[in-house]
């Protein structure tokens, strides 16, 4: 049985020594093997997932490899687990850790910078210089877990206490684990200054982290919020998150100035961009105001033409975000626990661990016009395979 020296377990929560986990083959290969249950050092813990969603971003590393990076090259054919969006209880303790119990519900930010360098100190982990510098001789303490680290796809995780965010027992697993997409979009808005109450916002593509965006936006006071895409039944679920309004981009003829019209005939002074279309920053900058700001949160696959001198000689700032940085997990989550709004109107599917396979298909594939697919370990399974 789990008894690692120096690491605090309870007989409530009995661990075992070894686990299911999903690792990543050759580019769009996964495969379900058995594997240590990891052990959590100073300043960690050990987590019992119990749900994990899919992202777009564990699809571009399971097929592409990047942004993954692990022992310093592609995550393929390593013994890697992906994933990230993982909630979970604690089961474990590492020493010296008090500031978490066993037997407590948890959600996950991804990012655990190394501590030491200038944008780690500033609060910007997710931008942490010693990025993906954990492995051997050259480990600096960095961890970022379904990225330069074992993920969520599997059935137990370390995560370093800084990761840990508490939740209350009457959210659901499925809802905790919007928690960092939700996240991810209070980062981006605490970006573009914070302060967005009274102010008009645009969100553009209705993907899971640009609906969540609206609610965010929204619960901040923001208005108007507009949400622009191309799927009417997302767009009504951005209605129903808080937009004020929302434009299909295929019924207009010039979705700048159908912003524009919405706002008074000016543009908006924010613009949070979550569609990763080639064109969309140029739309973006077009449809903020003089001085406005406008967030990166998604990109292209490749290079995209910007005209710089529309940026220049209207003054408008142009911010990218990586993650769900300066802990942005927590204010979201503390929105999410006051019911703000309702993050679980982007959840669309359920599958258990072992079905993970079509899980990634249903989230790669829209099927069924899935948003956030999020997968489950069966009520019990773990403790059984502990007690076995």
């Amino acid at each position: 049985m789990y008894a690692p020296a120096g690491v605090k377990t309870s007989k409530d929560f009995p661990v075992p020594d070894t686990m299911k986990a999903w690792v990543l083959g050759d580019p769009g290969e996964l495969k379900l093997i058995d594997k240590a249950v990891p052990v959590p050092k100073k300043a960690e813990v050990l987590v019992r997932i119990d749900a994990v969603a899919i992202c777009a971003t564990d699809l571009e590393i399971i097929y592409h490899g990047p942004p993954a990076i692990i022992e310093g090259g592609m995550p393929h054919n390593k013994n890697f687990t992906p994933g990230h969006e993982y909630m979970g209880t604690v089961v474990a303790l590492g020493p010296g850790v008090d500031e978490y119990t066993i037997g407590q519900r948890v959600t996950v930010e991804i990012h655990a910078g190394c501590g030491q360098c200038k944008r780690c100190r500033q609060g910007m982990y997710t931008s942490c210089h010693n990025y993906g510098l954990n492995y051997g001789e050259v480990d600096k303490g960095h961890r970022a877990n379904g990225f330069t680290t074992d993920g969520g796809f599997c059935q137990y995780q370390v995560n370093h206490i800084n990761t840990l965010v508490a939740i209350p027992d009457d959210m659901s697993d499925e809802e905790a684990t919007l928690v960092v997409t939700a996240g991810t979009a209070m980062y981006g808005l605490t970006e573009l200054g914070g302060l967005v109450a009274g102010e008009s916002v645009v969100v553009t593509g209705p993907g899971p982290i640009g609906l969540l965006g609206v609610a965010v936006a929204k619960a901040l006071g923001a208005q108007p919020v507009i949400l622009t895409g191309t799927r009417d039944n997302r767009l009504q679920i951005g209605k129903e998150l808080g937009a004020d309004h929302v434009i299909n981009i295929r019924k207009v003829n010039d979705v700048v100035q159908a912003v524009k019209d919405l706002n008074g005939g000016k543009g908006v002074d924010y613009v949070v961009e979550c569609s990763a279309a080639p064109n969309a920053v140029n739309e973006a900058i077009k449809m903020v105001n003089r001085g406005g700001k406008v967030c990166l949160a998604a990109f292209p696959h490749g290079e995209a033409p910007v005209d710089i001198a529309h940026i220049v000689r209207n003054n408008i700032y142009v911010y990218g975000i990586r993650g769900e940085g300066k802990t942005a997990t927590h204010r979201a989550e503390a929105f999410m626990k006051q019911k703000r709004f309702d993050a679980t109107k982007i959840h669309t599917h359920t599958f258990p661990l072992e079905d993970l396979p079509t899980a990634i298909r249903y989230a790669k594939d829209r099927v069924e016009d899935a948003i956030k697919v999020v997968v489950k370990m069966k009520p019990g399974a773990a403790q059984k395979i502990a007690a076995e």
